[in-house]
């Protein structure tokens, strides 16, 4: 049975010092596909890392308006840093690629499923691609890109809140000068990743 629709899987996060990991998913009938394309990529940029935060949250704000009309779908699920720690970062990827696509498995034999990078899909999803810089060859992948990226820095946002001496809202988790420095002098929060700060604090 040929695939109806298509689903798209990218993940943000990956190397970030604090938060969680976060793999977004991006759904449509294929039919749809160059529509939105057109719709979306007049500039023919699709990397969200080359997008502005604005356009991509504009972007965002576009597939969650889609999303309500039924026309699309899109989804996330965050891995947090006790699992980053417990699991490292190839298992929480699977798990958490396992926890998006779960709504979806019971309609798997008409479903395309492209991943970025080195992710993987259960096995029930047999048509599936996993395609080294998917997000700036595919469309679906891109649009998932988005997805985890606005979700994930949105929940960085909120933490800055919570944590302003991290300067969470500027660096989103990630190792900046600034964040380490803060680390040395504060020492970790709650949601930092113990794992990716032995070399950091020892030093």
């Amino acid at each position: 049975m040929s695939a109806e629709y298509i689903i798209g899987i990218d993940e943000a996060g990956r190397g970030p010092l604090a938060g969680p990991v976060t793999v977004g998913l991006f759904y449509v009938a294929k039919i749809l596909l160059p529509e939105i394309e057109e719709e979306i990529f007049k500039t023919g940029i699709r990397d969200s890392k080359k997008l502005t935060a604005k356009r991509r949250e504009k972007i965002f704000e576009l597939l969650n308006s889609w999303h309500k009309e039924g026309k699309v779908m899109i989804g996330h699920s965050h891995v947090g840093p006790d699992l980053i720690d417990k699991w490292g970062m190839t298992k929480s990827l699977a798990v958490g690629v396992k926890k998006v696509l779960q709504p979806f498995a019971v309609r798997a034999e008409v479903l395309e499923v492209n991943l970025d990078g080195l992710l993987k899909a259960p096995a029930v999803f047999t048509n599936q691609a996993t395609i080294i810089k998917g997000d700036e060859k595919e469309v679906a992948i891109a649009l998932a890109s988005v997805v985890a990226k606005v979700t994930r820095d949105n929940l960085m946002k909120k933490a800055d809140l919570l944590y302003p001496q991290y300067k969470f809202l500027a660096n989103k988790g990630y190792g900046t000068q600034a964040h380490i420095e803060s680390l040395k002098v504060c020492g970790p929060c709650p949601i930092h990743r113990r794992s990716f700060l032995k070399k950091i604090l020892k030093d």
